[in-house]
């Protein structure tokens, strides 16, 4: 029986997908076995029609055998795909020794709509008239049929103009919230594909309904109370395909012939909330039977549709729910019930109460200084749901149309004779259902607690888009915090749909001249647009998900954007290498700026001629993965021209940079603009000014990203470790301290006094400084891929730094492999502190290998697995260098690693 095996078959990063919208799928797999050191050699790919069978005629595709290490995101090569296909496939390996797996079990995966002429149906809407086209009211919609024969299969296709929900003979289809989810609108307009099977019944009537809302689509949006920012009516696009038993078809699509009516939804916003009269309930109103005589017509609605596509990236969902932790009295004498964490989602509520009592739910992230409920913050957005009970017993609600940012919630209304009860609350979580991929952990709690927040900062605001933040009127793709985030967010879970998505709308919102506005997808004022760091997302964040999931389609898909943007660039400085004009943003939030400014002192020009120099290297770089290699020698000039721009602008002859600051320091270090002595001298500039600040940072959004591993890399891990876990203001433990859940826009967001910031910009949920998580996976528990050897962790590189003043460290990634593990421990075997015993563990997927890099370490006194180093089984070499540091080569497999005898270097700092 072989050993080698084969688990987790995806195809476009998910388990067997219905309704894909790419021509050319492409399929990955796991490899498992109980042997050490396991590499592919070869696979054998099958893909056949929906039954299964892999035989003869029913081959779609073969690939045969192909000597191939690949097993990460194998392109589909076959016969072109039609819409609606379901297709089967399988697949079979062999291993460097030439064993052979048995065939995997066969996944699935179905096209969807491919074509705009595979759209019959219309864009309806409520006839004008009878229903405002601008009422604030849900609009019902319904459509009776009769099925006349066994169905064998049936599929629905939506969207919508505004958000959209489903029911089919009085079930709710799927479980997708805020559907068809933020696109481009003018551009780009994506489609949900279900699979209704089970909810139609063969040889009777049936009825469909669907619910719209304004949502993104027109629904106030941004600051300024902007509305109607990509139209002025909701319409809905369906079409359900029945497929018989008898093998006939038949399109039952939206059209003329259906009927609308308003529902128990009053009104709902984003930012606003919702109101619910639950008096206005039409029972059944989706089942057939139901008596619409009194409902109004629909008319088609001339929208178009060649800017379809199908769903991209993973729905948002409900993924968990949370229970009030505890009820408050304020000192004002509100009810407020306290969620323990600071979440993004909804209130699901159980009543029993009677008819017309109206239950109003308001939502905050924070209490102020006396313990009383604060939604200053929330500027204009009131995050404030009303639910009007019918009576007559139990009732349950929960918002359809919009989501909140909070903690706590205040409850209005409630019935003095009637005790409020907590279990008849619970907390909803929603977010872009992304799977979890990574995991931190160390000694330090306060550390857990922050990589605690910063996973619930990227749970909060990846709601179908990267949003700044969930609470106020607000909640934008804002591309800077994107960009600065986006390797820390790939370490924590899943990303690689879901910024492939919101890239394909960054460049679809990109101006003609490369331009890349503030916000994705572009909702303010056509002059808000190409700040450096911020338009720069337009490269790093394809470049990223390339790194991180050997993607190389997202840099085909991107590349003309990432061209346009460093092109954009160019053509704005005075001098064409440096870019020293337009608006910035610059170090964002820094704690150097001036007295009423939100930049910090940091020259602008300093930060864009950086930033400049970065995309056009990653640019190079993409161009060179994709063989464009007349653009990859052009466009290497250009960033030798910048970089050198750069040294003669900024940095004086004997290696002093001419600003004063420690971003100013740290994006030269970071994007290797300069070198030798210089970079010695820079790096030592750098240490100096976080120890004038009694070792604290100063650092904006552009800055702080890069810190802690500028430190590190330039030998200053002491520094960072440091920095890491300052607890007092300002520093990343401070919040921690103060009782956040989740990261804060601004260092200081509750002073130590317990009064606020701002009410002006001051959100408790905004990711970007959590960036630092990256760190923390890479230079603490040394997880890290190699990217001069290949993206994706095909090669990984592990450097586990026991210099961090932990006793322990460990952090795991589910990779495109299978798991990989860092973890360290330092044990104190004689008491006395100071040579304390070293251990690891490292977990290697199979068809990978690993450097491991082991500083104060030696042949002579490491064992691998009980074995000595240099002869344990899977090690391929172990290797000592000058600089004391031991090298083991592994292969997969999982090893336990000690070191008998470690140097006084191994101990905490």
């Amino acid at each position: 029986m072989s050993t080698l095996g084969i688990t987790k078959l995806t195809c476009e990063y998910r388990s067997e997908p219905l309704g894909l919208g790419t021509e050319r799928p492409r399929f990955s797999w796991l490899l498992t076995s109980g042997r050490m050191h396991v590499l592919q050699s070869a696979y054998h790919l099958q893909v056949a029609g929906e039954e299964g069978d892999f035989a003869g005629d029913h081959l779609i595709w073969d690939t045969g055998v192909v000597d191939s290490d690949e097993s990460v995101l194998v392109e589909y090569a076959g016969a072109a795909l039609q819409s609606g296909q379901c297709c089967s496939w399988r697949v079979k390996v062999w291993d460097q020794q030439g064993q052979e797996s048995e065939w995997s079990d066969t996944s699935y995966f179905e096209m969807g709509l491919l074509r705009t002429a595979d759209w019959s149906a219309d864009w309806i809407t409520p006839e004008p008239g009878r229903i405002d086209p601008q009422a604030e009211e849900e609009f019902l919609l319904r459509k009776a049929f009769h099925v006349t024969k066994d169905v064998r299969k049936a599929r629905i296709y939506a969207t919508s103009l505004g958000f959209y929900e489903l029911e089919l003979n009085g079930e709710r289809v799927g479980d997708w919230a805020f559907t068809p989810g933020w696109t481009s609108y003018r551009h780009r307009l994506q489609v949900q594909a279900y699979d209704v099977t089970d909810l139609i019944r063969s040889r009777a009537d049936n009825a469909i309904g669907a619910a719209l809302a304004n949502g993104w689509y027109k629904g106030n949006l941004a600051w300024e109370n902007h509305r109607n920012l990509y139209g002025d009516q909701r319409a809905l696009l369906l079409q359900l395909h029945l497929e018989y038993a008898d093998g006939s078809t038949e399109i039952i699509g939206s059209d003329p012939s259906w009927k609308a009516s308003t529902g128990p939804v009053r009104m709902s916003e984003i930012y606003h909330g919702e109101t619910y009269d639950a008096r206005l309930e039409a029972g059944g109103w989706s089942q057939p039977g139901f008596d619409d005589a009194d409902w109004t017509g629909m008319v088609k609605l001339d929208h178009a549709k060649d800017i379809l596509v199908m769903q991209e990236n993973e729905p948002v969902r409900v993924i968990q729910d949370l229970k009030p932790v505890t009820v408050l009295r304020t000192p004002e004498g509100d009810t407020v019930l306290d969620m323990g964490q600071n979440m993004v989602g909804r209130m699901h509520m159980r009543l029993n109460l009677p008819a017309g009592t109206a239950i109003t739910l308001k939502h905050a992230e924070v209490l102020d200084s006396r313990g009383n409920f604060y939604t200053g913050n929330l500027r204009k957005a009131k995050q404030s749901v009303t639910y009007i009970c019918k009576g007559g017993g139990e009732e349950t609600y929960e918002p359809h149309f919009s989501f909140q940012g909070f903690r706590y919630v205040k409850v209005e209304g409630w019935p003095d004779a009637e005790p409020l009860n907590p279990d008849r609350f619970t907390g909803r979580v929603m977010h872009t259902d992304m799977p979890q991929t990574g995991r931190f952990e160390c000694s330090h709690e306060l550390l857990n607690q922050l990589q605690h927040n910063i996973e619930w900062g990227q749970r909060g605001n990846f709601l179908d888009i990267p949003t700044d933040c969930p609470q106020r009127d607000e909640r934008l793709g804002w591309t800077g915090d994107a960009q600065v985030f986006v390797r820390t967010a790939a370490f924590n879970f899943g990303v690689a749909p879901f910024f492939s998505k919101w890239l394909h709308d960054l460049k679809a919102d990109q101006r003609e001249d490369g331009g890349v506005p503030h916000v994705i997808p572009q909702v303010l004022d056509d002059n808000a647009c190409s700040s450096a760091a911020w338009g720069d997302a337009a490269v790093i964040c394809p470049w990223t998900i390339y790194l991180c999931y050997g993607d190389k389609r997202v840099l085909e898909e991107q590349y003309d954007s990432m061209k346009a943007w460093v092109d954009h660039i160019r053509a704005q400085g005075d001098n064409e290498y440096l870019w020293n004009t337009g608006f910035h943003f610059g170090d964002w939030l820094a704690l150097d700026a001036k007295e009423g400014s939100y930049v910090g002192a940091t020259p602008r020009d300093l930060i864009a001629t950086c930033f400049y120099a970065y995309s056009t290297s990653l640019f190079v770089k993409t161009a060179e993965v994709l063989g464009r290699t007349e653009d990859a020698a052009a466009y290497r000039q250009l960033y030798e021209r910048v970089a050198e721009a750069f040294l003669n602008e900024f940095v004086t002859p004997g290696g002093r940079l001419a600003a004063h600051t420690q971003t100013a320091m740290i994006l030269p270090l970071m994007f290797g603009l300069v070198e030798g002595e210089v970079q010695r001298r820079m790096a030592a500039t750098l240490a100096e000014y976080v120890k004038e600040q009694n070792h604290h940072l100063t650092t904006g959004f552009v800055g702080t990203p890069y810190l802690c591993h500028v430190l590190t890399e330039n030998g200053y891990h002491d520094l960072a470790v440091k920095l890491a876990m300052q607890e007092d203001y300002p520093s990343w433990l401070y919040s921690v301290k103060q009782g956040a859940t989740t990261i804060w826009e601004h260092w200081d967001g509750i002073k130590p006094d317990g009064s606020f910031w701002s009410d002006d910009m001051n959100s408790y949920n905004h990711y970007a400084f959590g960036a630092i998580g990256d760190w923390l996976y890479r230079a603490v528990a040394g997880l890290d891929l190699n990217e001069a050897e290949g993206p994706g962790y095909k090669r990984i590189r592990l450097r586990p730094r026991t210099d961090s003043a932990l006793s322990y460290a460990k952090a795991a990634l589910d990779s495109m492999y299978g798991t990989i593990r860092s973890e360290w421990s330092l044990t104190d075997v004689d008491g006395d502190g100071d040579s304390p015993l070293a251990s690891y563990e490292f977990e290697i997927p199979p068809n990978t290998t690993a450097e491991a890099e082991l500083p104060g370490a030696s042949i002579a006194t490491t064992q691998v697995n009980g074995q000595p180093a240099d002869q344990a089984s899977g090690v391929l070499s172990a290797k000592e260098d000058d600089a004391g540091v031991l090298k083991l080569e592994l292969g997969s497999g999982v090893y336990r690693v000690t070191v008998q005898q470690p140097s006084p270097a191994l101990s905490g700092a």
